[in-house]
């Protein structure tokens, strides 16, 4: 019991946090004064630098479809932390993985909101504009930036926290740790190139985070269902 009031604690916890960091960038308007301490109106001096371009960037996209793959092979072919987990919950790792990148890139293919690089104060030729309004209009430049799609190669792990939580709840809280630290480090590299707001990275968390949230909500149901039970018959292994 106490271990599950713990995990209520990690849930509770991290959408207040979400939700503030949210709430204090867009009500603050934080985005551009952020952006002015790496860029300009002669640009981003960073935008390539290879650390963020090649390293951080592409080398970042490929690890994380590399690990994405590895959990869809370890659902029928566990291997290391995996065999901590039945087939359900390999099943939902592999599932929640790739539902939170499907979820960020849904919003993005909506939303017309160019990138800090494109816009007049860093050099580019589109005026700044809300990103909301972006997806009731293109703002005229390359579109397709918000949220931070990059960003959310990190992010995509947190559905490894609602797979582990039960099995290894240690385990749990250090995938979702690392998975929000390499969310937040891929967000800054593209922060850092001109490529993206902080909101744009906040934005991708919480939808990462919220896509995992609900599939976990939807799992334990469909689990009862295919077991046998009855929604009111308990299972000494769900909570």
């Amino acid at each position: 019991m106490q271990e599950n009031h713990k995990r209520d604690r990690v849930v509770v916890g991290l959408n207040l946090a979400l939700l503030l960091a949210l709430a204090a960038c867009e009500l603050g308007h934080l985005d551009m004064p952020l952006a002015r301490l790496f860029g300009g109106p002669a640009g981003f001096a960073l935008r390539e630098h290879w650390m963020l371009a090649e390293v951080l960037h592409g080398g970042g996209r490929v690890l994380s479809w590399t690990l994405a793959l590895g959990l869809c092979l370890g659902v029928w072919w566990p291997f290391g932390w995996l065999r901590r987990l039945a087939l359900s919950q390999r099943l939902q790792l592999a599932v929640g993985t790739l539902a939170a990148v499907i979820t960020v890139s849904l919003v993005k293919n909506h939303n017309g909101t160019s990138c800090p690089w494109d816009l007049t104060d860093f050099g580019g030729l589109i005026p700044p504009a809300s990103h909301w309004l972006g997806f009731l209009t293109p703002d005229g430049g390359s579109g397709r930036c918000f949220p931070a799609g990059h960003a959310s190669a990190g992010f995509a792990f947190v559905a490894g926290y609602f797979a582990f939580r039960h099995a290894d709840p240690v385990l749990a809280r250090r995938w979702l740790a690392a998975a929000l630290l390499a969310g937040f480090v891929l967000g800054m590299g593209q922060q850092l190139r001109g490529a993206h707001f902080m909101s744009h990275t906040l934005w991708s968390a919480a939808l990462c985070w919220w896509a995992a949230l609900a599939l976990d909500a939807l799992w334990r149901p469909l689990q009862r269902l295919q077991q046998g039970l009855s929604p009111y018959q308990g299972n000494p292994r769900l909570p």
